[in-house]
């Protein structure tokens, strides 16, 4: 019979992927095995990349004792659609394990995706970058203020902020940020220069030279007090216009939206544009890839 659950300390010992707390894990009451290959990853996992060597490490661990610590799912058309449990599930796949215990939630679409967002970010394996987009999702699907995230997920609302304005970010230093060349507090302070050329390029210089965080600051110092010409710029898109441009793309893709406009300097100088869409997992990748038309075959 599937059965309720709160968020809180009971849900969180659910949903431990520790290989060492996986073998070391005593089973559960209320759960039951369902085959592997009925469960479906949920669209609303934060966690974009995962570790290969702590993945290998859990599929060790699942051959050798199995899936000691259950999954939490939902039922989903015949089969199961997964809230927490993620890195577990992959591991067993991987791992050839037929069968795997859940336990089954009765939850709506809402429930399950606030479920799995939260969850997952009180977590503490995120990178940087993910929990950044699990806040925006949170705010994005139920319209919640910084104040009621930072409640949620039991953090303190200026990490909260803090971790929000990393998506500020130029495409180029989010990718140095993903693969690990610069750190969050690298990134930090680069969101104290206005200019995303600058930011690119003391990034760049982070990764080539090998900038600590603390020498980044002082570099940025001198040039935040380094006595510049004001350099006005002419968005090609009016704000007004922008706003319902991005309105507009997130109806359409159901996610969020950032769009950013072409813009001209004082000197005639054009800075490009982008646009930017989040997608939460491979499912959400290519219902995205559908409304453009495109085929990940193609």
């Amino acid at each position: 019979m599937a059965t309720k659950h709160g968020l809180g300390r009971g849900l969180g010992a659910l949903i431990r992927d520790n290989p060492a707390e996986e073998a070391e894990a005593a089973p559960q009451a209320g759960v039951a095995k369902v085959a592997v290959s009925r469960i479906k990853p949920s669209p609303w996992q934060p966690r974009h990349r995962f570790s290969r060597e702590a993945h290998e490490e859990l599929v060790a661990s699942i051959r050798d004792r199995g899936v000691l610590q259950p999954l939490l799912v939902r039922r989903s058309g015949d089969g199961f659609e997964l809230i927490a449990g993620e890195r577990r599930w992959r591991a067993a796949t991987e791992a050839g394990v037929a069968e795997v215990p859940v336990i089954v939630m009765d939850a709506s679409d809402h429930e399950a995706l606030e479920l799995a967002l939260i969850e997952n970010l009180q977590r503490e394996d995120l990178d940087a970058l993910e929990e950044a987009e699990g806040y925006q999702a949170l705010a994005d699907k139920f319209g919640l203020t910084q104040e009621e995230i930072a409640k949620k997920v039991n953090k303190a609302r200026a990490s909260v902020a803090n971790s929000l304005r990393l998506l500020g970010l130029p495409v180029e230093v989010r990718k140095f940020l993903v693969e690990g060349l610069i750190t969050a507090g690298h990134a930090k302070v680069l969101l104290g220069l206005s200019i995303e050329q600058e930011q690119c390029q003391f990034a760049e210089r982070v990764v080539q030279e090998g900038l600590s965080v603390r020498e980044l600051e002082k570099a940025v110092e001198r040039v935040r007090r380094a006595p510049r010409k004001r350099r006005e710029v002419q968005p090609e898109i009016p704000p007004s216009h922008l706003s319902y441009l991005t309105h507009m793309l997130h109806q359409h893709f159901g996610t969020s939206i950032r769009v950013q406009p072409c813009r001209t300097l004082t000197n005639g100088r054009k800075v490009k544009g982008s646009i930017q869409i989040d997608y939460y997992s491979s499912e959400d990748l290519g219902r995205i890839l559908d409304l453009l038309g495109l085929s990940e075959k193609q």
